[in-house]
């Protein structure tokens, strides 16, 4: 993609909505924090799901270490790797308690330190909560940025670096998630809905998808 149009090619996809949010439901950093970390390899709808009551009846990381394992296990049982999950849960809730007085930390390091919590979870925390712009890559933002021209990488990180590199500054903040709606409702991975796509002008991928062709009525048989 042109320097030039990744500016339009972002405004168009933004759909006039400024300062988008994480479809994930939270009330706290630290329920963002543990619903992020349950995200993984899940939809936020389940996550979403598994979440409303989980925090209704433990909604700090106090909360949830008093349930211990087999307690937070019950409410997550639906979300993918959820063994592995609260064992990390626990283990990172713990650790903020122990370290950080129960709150989330605004720093990359300390946040990467927790069980659980990589460089993608960390940069979604980053930017959601304390504001940074980020670029949380995952695999809608990793397919736009290779499907789109917009910043080619072999790797997540590739394509992270190239993002920042490559969108205006003062679209990051709110381009991650620019990115990641338009990756899930529009530019989907395997049929994009190009043909709707407010974006697919400047937008370089070569085998962009057609209307699909109206469906013939139905023959009414004559009596």
């Amino acid at each position: 993609m042109k320097p030039a149009d990744i500016g339009p090619f972002l405004t168009a996809i933004a759909g006039g909505n400024p300062n988008p949010r994480t479809e994930l439901e939270y009330n706290t950093p630290y329920q963002l924090l543990v619903a992020v970390v349950l995200s993984a390899q899940a939809t936020d709808v389940g996550v979403n799901r598994a979440t409303k009551k989980l925090f209704a009846v433990a909604p700090g990381p106090a909360d949830i270490v008093a349930l211990g394992e087999p307690g937070l296990s019950d409410y997550i049982k639906t979300i993918g790797l959820w063994k592995a999950k609260a064992k990390n849960v626990i283990a990172l809730s713990q650790l903020l308690l122990e370290r950080h007085g129960g709150e989330v930390p605004g720093d990359r390091e300390a946040l990467e330190a927790l069980p659980g919590v990589g460089r993608k979870t960390a940069n979604v925390v980053l930017n959601e909560i304390f504001g940074h712009a980020t670029m949380a890559v995952d695999t809608h933002i990793f397919r736009i940025g290779n499907r789109t021209g917009l910043a080619p990488g072999a790797t997540p990180r590739a394509v992270e670096d190239s993002l920042l590199k490559r969108i205006p500054e003062a679209m990051l903040k709110p381009a991650h998630l620019w990115l990641i709606l338009h990756g899930r409702y529009l530019c989907k991975a395997r049929a994009p809905d190009c043909w709707r796509c407010p974006g697919a002008a400047f937008c370089t991928y070569a085998d962009k998808t057609p209307m699909p062709a109206a469906k013939k009525p139905k023959k009414v048989a004559a009596f």
